[in-house]
């Protein structure tokens, strides 16, 4: 991770703990440098995970770190999830790590389990939304005092005003529900969990790159994810599994993260016609 607000506590005593990369853009090069050639001898591969709204020059610099380390064993990760969604994701990451899965797999099972996160919050204004689409109805309503917009930026965007009766479509599996409240009020979160049969809600604190992401400080994020780690290797490991032919690693889906390399085309066969006129 690149901010320590994104390391979520551990669930279990079998969930890794998490690594920050504290100030990239701050810090001298070489000491960053060194930091990250550190966790690739200690671990052997790294996954980095940021938002979509951390800062550029927090991005660059993990790049040109992965480009002065010449290495394939550093896979940047930048989901299309808001900061708590990312958090969610990375920590289902750390308990995954302590299964028997190659680093490929993995990696690769980011990919795979973000179609299961739908994260969303309840904001106080959208006029500077642009995750998510907005009607110019709500965002004339936004100008009313006291007005609060419920919206899901992820699997599916959606938006609703919040009021007596308003409800978001929610996942159609089990989850917990984690929620980070920020500079605004609501109850309206509650009702919601019930409605999405969460086994719970949990409370943490709001994540700094949260404001950035969703315009707004008067937010309150919440995700609503699987915890259980059984699900989740199950979930992991019930996929085909391919090696990459690029690095060599086995991988899950269509990309290999850490080379991000795609499987080769394959080769067109030969027209029947000419198969019969070749001779034995």
């Amino acid at each position: 991770m690149t901010s320590a607000d994104m390391a979520l506590p551990v669930q279990d005593e079998r969930t890794m703990p998490a690594v920050v990369l504290r100030d990239l853009d701050q810090r001298p090069l070489e000491q960053s440098l060194a930091e990250l050639h550190a966790l690739i001898e200690q671990y052997g591969y790294v996954v980095v995970l940021c938002s979509q709204a951390t800062p550029e020059p927090v991005v660059r610099r993990l790049y040109t770190l992965r480009s002065l380390l010449e290495s394939d064993r550093v896979a940047l990760f930048r989901p299309a999830l808001p900061p708590l969604g990312v958090a969610v994701l990375a920590r289902q990451l750390r308990q995954l790590a302590s299964c028997d899965l190659s680093p490929g797999v993995l990696a690769s099972a980011g990919r795979l389990l973000t179609h299961y996160v739908h994260a969303g919050a309840v904001l106080g204004s959208v006029t500077r939304l642009d995750r998510v689409p907005v009607g110019l109805k709500a965002h004339a309503k936004s100008w009313v005092p006291g007005s609060q917009f419920a919206v899901v930026a992820h699997p599916d965007p959606q938006l609703v005003k919040v009021a007596p009766g308003a409800t978001l479509k929610g996942p159609e599996f089990s989850t917990w529900m984690l929620v980070a409240r920020g500079q605004l009020q609501t109850d309206w979160l509650t009702g919601l969990a019930k409605e999405w049969t969460s086994h719970g809600l949990r409370e943490t604190p709001l994540p700094a790159e949260s404001a950035r992401w969703w315009g707004t400080g008067r937010v309150v994020e919440f995700c609503s994810y699987l915890a259980d780690l059984s699900v989740l290797y199950q979930l992991v490991a019930s996929v085909r599994q391919s090696t990459c032919h690029w690095c060599g690693l086995d991988v899950i889906g269509d990309l290999c993260v850490f080379c991000s390399a795609t499987p080769p085309a394959h080769e067109p066969a030969a027209p029947r016609a000419l198969e019969q006129r070749t001779p034995a």
